[in-house]
């Protein structure tokens, strides 16, 4: 009986600006409690561990050493990710880190296998799955509703100014973060197009390009064409230097409807002249100081996680299924880069 009752411990590693969709979704599930909070800079790490609980720590190292935590949280700079992940695997730890996996494939695919022969769960963070917008897609795919997907497209225009780069030593390097606005941005449409198209890919065209930024190398430009083999079309474009962020748009377009939807909102229009549509929830949980576009399904994701973790679900975005969309990434990026000067 008492095994039931004894809440997971749990670390997050990292408290820059996506940890506080961590630490908040941490704090209203019932199963986990909160043990330790780590970054480089102390004070960041004190202030977490202050506000949500736990010790604090500059070194995961050994915060993993001294908590005998269940699962850790990565919310670091992305080219930490897999060698974190692999770090926590190999001592018994589960994991769940932010997008992208890496800024690399290898990396990504070690953390992976490592996880498999620990026989552990590596989840990754696409909480834009978790939208009732692309539930209800999902669903009238699944169902047979809306027939084949025949081809897709999706549009993400945001800004990102030179000063949301001077805030930070690793965004828009190649390096540190692996890219620009494919990587950060545009990651969550590419993926949710890559989830609901659910093929192989048989052929990828990207360019890219930096046209507006002065102070970074890295692409704020990028469209392309992804084949699948299933015979779908699928183009994007996205850039960041628009005046706000305005709303991501894809569309679909089926054997039995035509699809438009973003994070928010979802309309379907069928062949037979029937319609669906769904809507956003309204604020699940106050993500103090979190963004808009990071949506606010990091706690339906974060919840479904620990129920994998404890046995009563299988995870839904483990490492292997979030490779297929990491792949794409890399993908692109092996193309546009190669383009840029």
């Amino acid at each position: 009986m008492e095994k039931t009752t004894k809440k997971l411990r749990v670390g997050v590693i990292g408290c820059g600006r996506i940890s506080v969709m961590h630490l908040t979704s941490l704090s209203v599930i019932e199963a986990v409690e909160l043990v330790a909070c780590c970054d480089v800079i102390k004070e960041r790490a004190e202030a977490a561990a202050e506000e949500y609980g736990g010790r604090a720590y500059v070194s995961y190292e050994e915060m993993i050493e001294a908590e005998d935590l269940d699962a850790v949280h990565i919310c670091l700079p992305h080219y930490l990710h897999s060698k974190v992940a692999c770090y926590a695997l190999e001592r018994g730890v589960n994991v769940l880190t932010e997008k992208p996996m890496d800024v690399d494939l290898a990396s990504a695919e070690a953390a992976v296998k490592t996880a498999k022969e620990k026989g552990l769960l590596f989840g990754v963070i696409f909480q834009c799955r978790y939208n009732n917008s692309a539930k209800l897609v999902k669903e009238a795919l699944d169902s047979g509703r809306l027939g084949k997907i025949l081809s897709a497209r999706s549009v993400l225009t945001w800004a990102r100014p030179d000063s949301y780069y001077a805030e930070s030593d690793w965004k828009g390097t190649w390096d540190k973060e692996g890219g620009g606005v494919i990587i950060d941005q545009a990651i969550h449409s590419i993926d949710l197009v890559n989830w609901l198209v659910n093929s192989e890919i048989e052929e990828v065209c990207c360019s890219m390009a930096n046209r507006g930024h002065k102070t970074v190398d890295v692409e704020d430009s990028a469209e392309g064409l992804i084949t699948y083999k299933n015979g779908v079309k699928y183009g994007f474009y996205c850039m960041n230097n628009y005046g706000y962020d305005e709303p991501i748009e894809i569309r679909l377009y089926c054997e039995k409807g035509k699809v438009v939807f973003g994070y928010d909102d979802a309309y379907i229009s069928y062949n037979n002249g029937q319609t669906e549509e769904a809507h956003q929830d309204k604020v699940l949980l106050d993500y103090k100081n979190g963004k808009d576009y990071w949506g606010f399904q990091h706690v339906k994701q974060i919840r479904q996680f620990y129920n994998a973790v404890l046995g009563k679900e299988p995870l839904e975005i483990s490492g292997e299924e979030a490779l297929k969309t990491h792949r794409l990434i890399m993908q692109l990026y092996a193309l546009g880069k190669a383009q840029m000067h």
